[in-house]
């Protein structure tokens, strides 16, 4: 089944990319593969979901934030492919949780992207991964998500 038949049936549209907030470039490629920049947890309003894990937020809404996150990330690699049929494999996501220093659930809310890349690509969206707390992540974010993905020519 196609990627987009199956982000159909999920029930997801690919929002708009979003820019870039600094001097960088939301994805950069080296032969076949893509490395999208970090995305952020947004509301549905586009504005930054903003909270502390272990403070403001819980597990369960870092988790649907780093969903979110997923989301976005696909819209972004399909700008870059045009396709997201050619995505051969995720290979690795990387994410900060911003979080307190007690909160240890970091892998949990991570989730949350492992989980729907699984969903849309089957075997093809295991990936390796990292999940860090950190102190802080721009705009106050909850959760900050980058990936690399490796495509067909």
């Amino acid at each position: 089944m196609s990627v987009y038949k199956t982000l159909e049936t999920l029930g997801i549209t690919l929002p708009d990319v979003a820019t870039p907030a600094a001097v960088y470039v939301m994805s950069a490629q080296t032969c076949n593969t893509v490395h999208l920049a970090g995305h952020i947890a947004r509301r549905e309003d586009g504005k930054a979901w903003v909270g502390k894990l272990g403070k403001e937020l819980d597990t369960a809404a870092g988790k649907e934030a780093a969903r979110g996150i997923a989301i976005a990330l696909l819209a972004t690699l399909h700008q870059h492919t045009g396709d997201l049929n050619k995505v051969k494999r995720i290979v690795k996501v990387v994410s900060l949780v911003n979080s307190t220093q007690e909160f240890t659930e970091h892998h949990l809310v991570t989730n949350g992207c492992s989980e729907l890349l699984v969903e849309v690509f089957g075997e093809a969206g295991k990936h390796a991964r990292s999940a860090f707390g950190v102190a802080q992540i721009p705009f106050g974010a909850c959760v900050e998500i980058e990936l690399i993905a490796e495509v067909s020519a």
